[in-house]
């Protein structure tokens, strides 16, 4: 049976979510599997993975797992350079549960996705044998719907509503009609109207003023508790701390003791540091993104002054990243940002600036970045990045290097996650970018001498 809630505050979602079928003890901790969406890194599961460690979670059974060519292609029927298939990701996902299920010893997992990552889930539990080895599939911002239904309109994408991909996962279970497959327990969480990839008009798909034939309860699934939840983003569906607060209740049967992410004492970081592919066959259609090692990159990492951005003392990380693309372990100052620079053949000379870490991580993944040629005269970049969610201006508080809102975020809706300034001059001195009480601070750095600037937020 459907349950269909419309949650209007954690409380109120953790109440009426308690009242669902039995659910497993916390002193168990089923593994947990971390799915990313299109384009995306196991990066983004940073902030999840903390609240489960501030609640108890053992830190081995939580698994963030990255795909090597993150995106879908633009036809799912043809191979596409730097792209998966909905077939591929399916078999990747399939891999990456059964390396848990044998590290662990557990004879089930749990699914919890962002976006394109739910029909990875899906496609798995119900063509793959996932039926048997996922115990609970949890869906943030799953398009299940679509991004558009639109008859002969790109049915070839697995992003089309009435493509062949989604239509047979779409397609009714049982007498009832549900779409998902049983005996495994489903959620869906979704936003309330703010999802760009869940809306009546086509603007976030360049297509203003065109009926998707999808609305904001897309990503809803007959079968499934259906969690929606006020001023989310598609990313916060995942991300954000009442996500956390549902998927936790959904899980265990009981509200999470905090949301918030609880500080360690010993701070160890490492991750991947990867980059941009460009497709042999096209060079001129651009880069995309991948998960992969970059040959020949270093990383340095040098602790900053909180006021100006400056560089206090010399590298207190300096290494070459081998051919697996890790990097670490570094053991953190407590409460100190950080900025890493990543050095690579044929990429710009990569400056990321953070602020403190509050726990450990291994999934700090680190993105070399190119300059366009179009860019060559300018003289700074300076990009500010939110990985876990959007920039709304409606809704946040934000300011970048003096602007309010940053430029490119538009008067209504979140739909972009980076915002880009650039300098005609290259000036040595501070940035700042803030986002709802998380500051970051920066330096400039010149284009001419090949850098660019990323300052990229925690939450």
């Amino acid at each position: 049976m459907q349950i269909r809630r419309f949650f209007f505050g954690i409380a109120a979602s953790l109440a009426l979510l308690a009242g669902c079928a039995t659910q497993p003890s916390l002193d168990v901790a089923p593994p947990i599997v971390f799915v990313h969406g299109n384009g995306d890194t196991a990066a983004l599961w940073q902030t999840t993975i903390w609240r489960f460690e501030s609640n108890g979670w053992p830190r081995d059974r939580l698994y963030a797992i990255e795909l090597p060519y993150p995106s879908a292609r633009d036809d799912d029927t043809k191979d596409q350079a730097g792209k998966t298939s909905t077939t591929q990701h399916m078999a990747f996902l399939k891999l990456e549960v059964e390396k848990v299920r044998k590290a662990t010893g557990a004879s089930k997992v749990v699914l919890f996705s962002n976006s394109r990552g739910g029909y990875a889930v899906r496609n798995y539990i119900q063509n793959g044998g996932g039926e048997a080895t996922v115990s609970y599939a949890i869906l943030g911002g799953a398009p299940n719907h679509g991004v558009w239904a639109i008859k002969g309109f790109r049915e070839v994408n697995e992003f089309s509503g009435t493509g062949p991909f989604l239509s047979g996962l779409n397609a009714p279970k049982n007498a009832n009609g549900d779409e998902v497959t049983g005996p495994v327990k489903w959620m869906t969480i979704r936003s309330e109207q703010n999802d760009k990839f869940a809306q009546p008009d086509g603007v976030w798909i360049g297509a203003k003023g065109t009926a998707t034939n999808v609305n904001f309860v897309g990503p809803e699934l007959k079968g499934a508790t259906n969690v929606a939840i006020p001023q989310i983003d598609h990313r916060e569906t995942s991300f954000s701390p009442v996500a956390f607060a549902v998927a936790y209740n959904f899980i265990t049967g009981k509200a999470a003791a905090t949301n918030n992410v609880t500080a360690e004492s010993n701070i160890v970081l490492s991750g991947n540091v990867t980059g941009m592919g460009v497709d042999s066959l096209d060079p001129k259609s651009g880069n995309f993104a991948n998960n992969l090692p970059i040959t020949g990159a270093g990383l340095a990492i040098f602790e900053t002054d909180q006021a100006t951005g400056s560089r206090v003392g010399g590298p207190a990380y300096n290494n070459k990243i081998g051919a697996d693309g890790r990097w670490g372990p570094f053991t953190t100052k407590t409460g100190a940002a950080y900025e890493f620079e990543i050095t690579a053949p044929g990429y710009a000379i990569t400056h990321i600036y953070r602020s403190a870490f509050p726990r450990s991580s291994s999934v700090v993944s680190l993105r070399a970045e190119r300059i366009a040629d179009a860019d060559r005269q300018t003289g700074v970049i300076l990009t500010f990045s939110r990985p876990r969610g959007y920039f709304d201006a409606q809704r946040d508080k934000m300011n970048f290097d003096g602007l309010t809102p940053p430029p490119g975020v538009p008067p209504a809706g979140a739909g972009v996650s980076t915002s880009t300034v650039k300098l005609p001059q290259a000036v040595d001195r501070a940035v700042k970018a803030e986002f709802n009480g998380e500051s970051l601070i920066g330096r400039t750095w010149s284009v001419a001498d090949n850098h660019l600037v990323v300052l990229e937020l925690t939450y």
